[in-house]
């Protein structure tokens, strides 16, 4: 199996970990065809250029939200693709990791997956990943912090676009499983995170660098998580425990 990706990192309210996350996928086990930046600018963050410019890089003026990495992703000349969030600094064998899995388990693989409580608009019932490590594969409802995927796949993420209305804020990792569960035959998985090997993992700093004041849950984002995710079952998208008859 081909093993050429390119990373999809991006820039936000947290230039800080920019260097950190390169440095991160420069170490992995499976070396990297490219790494790209997006930067959605906000005003009074000053970015680090200097860093974003030994990325293929694009800088734009303004803040598109989470779903324009999707769309910078457009333009990887490679098999596989990585997106990263900006507070994401992945193992040495992340990759390797999600290859290996991917071969048993296609479809969409993350770091962090949730499982819904049926009926419960965005209740969760548990996180699996870096936060709740397991040493199995373990099919979830939706990723986040780290979506690895084959470029196909993104045929299907834009299978169908979010109104004109929608804020592009939040949204996209509801919409990516709802997709690849309405329109293939491929699920959502979360890799083995093992505690006795955390080169494995898809995040070594998911509290330390994701719990600060810029996390969108932490921003009035769980509203509207929750509106995207009503939607997404209005319009037909189940649980797992509703799939598996657990309910």
């Amino acid at each position: 199996m081909s093993s050429d990706y390119t990373v999809i990192l991006n820039g936000y309210k947290r230039p800080e970990n920019l260097r950190l996350q390169i440095e991160a996928v420069n170490r992995q086990t499976v070396k990297s065809t490219n790494i790209f930046y997006w930067q959605n600018s906000v005003d009074g963050v000053q970015y680090d250029r200097e860093a974003a410019t030994s990325c293929v890089s694009a800088f734009c003026n303004t803040n598109f939200g989470v779903w324009s990495r999707f769309t910078y992703a457009l333009n990887a000349r490679t098999n596989w693709v990585c997106v990263f969030d900006d507070d994401t600094i992945p193992g040495s064998q992340w990759i390797e990791n999600c290859l290996q899995t991917y071969e048993k388990h296609p479809g969409l693989l993350g770091t962090i997956g949730l499982l819904f409580i049926p009926g419960a608009a965005y209740g969760i019932k548990e996180r699996v990943g870096w936060d709740g490590p397991r040493d199995t594969t373990t099919q979830v409802d939706i990723v986040g912090h780290s979506w690895f995927f084959h470029r196909d796949m993104l045929s299907v993420f834009f299978r169908e676009l979010p109104p004109i209305t929608h804020n592009y804020l939040v949204g996209e990792d509801i919409h990516f499983s709802h997709m690849i569960q309405k329109y293939t035959n491929a699920g959502t998985f979360v890799p083995p995170h093992p505690v006795s090997n955390k080169e494995m993992w898809g995040s070594l700093k998911g509290w330390e660098l994701g719990g600060d004041k810029h996390a969108t849950a932490g921003n009035g984002g769980i509203p509207l998580m929750y509106e995207w995710m009503q939607k997404a079952v209005t319009e037909g998208f189940k649980t797992q425990a509703e799939l598996n008859g657990n309910v």
